[in-house]
């Protein structure tokens, strides 16, 4: 047990054994241990050296008496826990080098780059067709690579069980008919949301691989995206689709309207979707099919099932009431 901090077996059995005599001489100890007396020697004089053992006086053949193992093992003993640390600390450095270096290795293999439309609308629907929880989109004005109507493969999973979550930017809903296809995925399942700007294009499929492009759109020519495997850079794109879904305004469907008590037609609640994500009367107009002067009749009359006057006091009370 002793010899990690440097005391043999033998050596251990000799001092337990002159620590229960007390004092002995060495024929003493030799008849006791049924040792050779110049084992027994060999033995004593290694103890001694090691500060264990003591003559009780200058005759050669005086008593010997042990003494306290505390000073002399434990420094071996602590000499021991220095090297023992020193061994971890190395250790510690060399796992940490073994990870940088394969850091070093796969950060190929954690960005793949895809350039040009076709290849990057292929790539978002092997993933979509692949998901099996959630994906999150950023949807910006002026699709790149995938427009709302041929994202067939989103109601392909929509059946199967998986989430979406999309935040559209505000002036994509300007764009014809792109109300109606938010709506056609909202009635799906989809969970639709919308914001003033969005910072970038952002796919996320169950929260393992993002799609963001490399590129602005400003640039032109054909659209360059990476597509991100798990890393930081991947957490740090979740963080930013979660910290825009709490800002952004629910959009729905007059069906969930109606689910929750919303009094106003069809064609009301589309407005007071398009009203409530800030989109202009005239382009609200352009996309109900009607004429401004309408639509601000029928904002007024919305006011005044509202009980408010004002439009801000408006969409505080179609959001409190559910109607949208």
């Amino acid at each position: 047990m002793l010899e990690e901090i440097g005391l043999t077996p033998d050596e251990e059995e000799l001092y337990r054994c002159l620590v229960r005599a007390n004092t002995a001489r060495v024929g003493e100890l030799a008849q006791r241990l049924g040792r050779p007396h110049a084992e027994v020697v060999a033995r004593l004089d290694a103890l001694r050296d090691k500060g264990l053992v003591l003559p009780t006086g200058p005759d050669p053949d005086a008593p010997l008496r042990p003494l306290a193992p505390d000073v002399p093992l434990g420094e071996a003993l602590l000499r021991r826990q220095s090297a023992l640390e020193e061994a971890r600390a190395a250790v510690t450095q060399l796992a940490e080098d073994y990870r940088a270096g394969m850091r070093r290795h796969d950060a190929a293999h954690l960005v793949e780059v895809v350039t040009g439309a076709r290849a990057l609308r292929e790539r978002l629907r092997e993933l979509q067709n692949g998901a099996r929880e959630e994906v999150l989109w950023f949807c910006r004005a002026n699709p790149l690579a995938m427009p709302g109507p041929e994202n067939v493969e989103e109601f392909d999973a929509l059946a199967r069980g998986v989430r979406y979550r999309a935040i559209y930017e505000r002036a994509m809903l300007l764009e014809p008919g792109a109300l109606a296809d938010v709506e056609r995925g909202v009635r799906a399942g989809e969970q639709a949301r919308v914001l003033d700007r969005l910072p970038v294009r952002l796919a996320v499929v169950d929260g393992r691989t993002a799609v963001c492009p490399l590129v602005p759109d400003r640039d032109g020519g054909e659209p360059t995206a990476a597509v991100i495997g798990r890393s930081q850079l991947l957490d740090a794109l979740l963080a930013l689709f979660e910290s825009h879904w709490l800002m952004a305004t629910p959009l729905g469907t007059p069906a969930d309207r109606a689910a929750t008590g919303y009094q106003p037609d069809g064609d009301e609640a589309r407005l007071l979707s398009l009203f409530v994500a800030g989109v202009p009367d005239k382009s609200i107009a352009s996309q109900l099919g009607v004429s401004r002067r309408t639509v601000q009749r029928r904002l007024a009359d919305l006011m005044a099932a509202a009980g408010v006057d004002t439009r801000p006091g408006l969409a505080f009370q179609a959001a409190r009431r559910g109607w949208i």
